[in-house]
């Protein structure tokens, strides 16, 4: 009974939240930060332990996996978009990875941050599963690295639109490669309200910058760190 509370709690409050979100479109009314901050509030005051929580929402997590591979649906319809723009989208790829991680080291050495929270830090733009086992292979504490990655994830799906729009950045394809290789899963999300094509190279983008970043980020802590 208790597992079936946890997963209706779940579901009952993300959904209002996105009602929300729609309603009133303000990005800091994001479904994913709203509901986590409320499920959080109501955990505590009901004093119920996060073990006990993940009791029921461990299955809404098992489905994540189906989830991601329902993505392959609007790459497969925006193939030849995605071949036409191959290159573009690769080379972006890359130099989001590069800025993002080069920008890191400086800021970590600039204020000193110790070297564990440093190799921590470098994955943030790479989606979790893959960040974990990144942080992990190059000396990091990978329970950090989520953090920093759920973090990067909401910047980038709260302020991804104020900055597309700032910088009159109207191309969908530059918009969905941009906001999926700098926020992940939580970007693609949000890039879902910018239509099918756009989800797709933000799709594209987040595989890309898990897959490279597994490469790069080995060299660039040989290299600087």
């Amino acid at each position: 009974m208790l597992i079936l509370c946890m997963i209706l709690l779940t579901i009952v409050i993300y959904f209002f939240m996105a009602k929300l979100y729609a309603r009133f479109g303000n990005p800091f009314l994001f479904p994913v930060l709203t509901a986590t901050i409320l499920i959080i509030v109501v955990l505590s005051i009901f004093s119920v332990p996060y073990d006990v929580y993940m009791g029921g929402a461990k299955w809404i997590d098992v489905m994540l996996g189906p989830a991601v591979v329902s993505l392959a649906y609007p790459l497969y319809t925006q193939r030849e978009s995605i071949k036409k723009n191959a290159v573009s989208i690769f080379s972006s790829v890359i130099v989001a990875l590069l800025s993002g991680i080069i920008s890191i080291v400086l800021f970590a050495k600039l204020m000193k941050l110790e070297d564990e929270l440093l190799l921590s830090l470098l994955s943030k733009s790479i989606t979790t599963p893959v960040a974990m086992q990144i942080s992990e292979s190059v000396g990091g504490n990978p329970a950090l690295t989520v953090v920093f990655v759920m973090v990067a994830g909401l910047t980038g799906a709260i302020a991804g639109p104020f900055c597309l729009k700032v910088f009159r950045i109207e191309k969908t394809v530059s918009r969905g490669v941009s906001i999926g290789s700098a926020s992940h899963g939580f970007g693609v999300s949000k890039l879902s309200e910018y239509g099918e094509q756009a989800l797709s190279m933000g799709s594209v983008a987040m595989t890309l910058s898990a897959v490279v970043g597994a490469f790069i980020c080995p060299i660039v802590v040989w290299l600087l760190i």
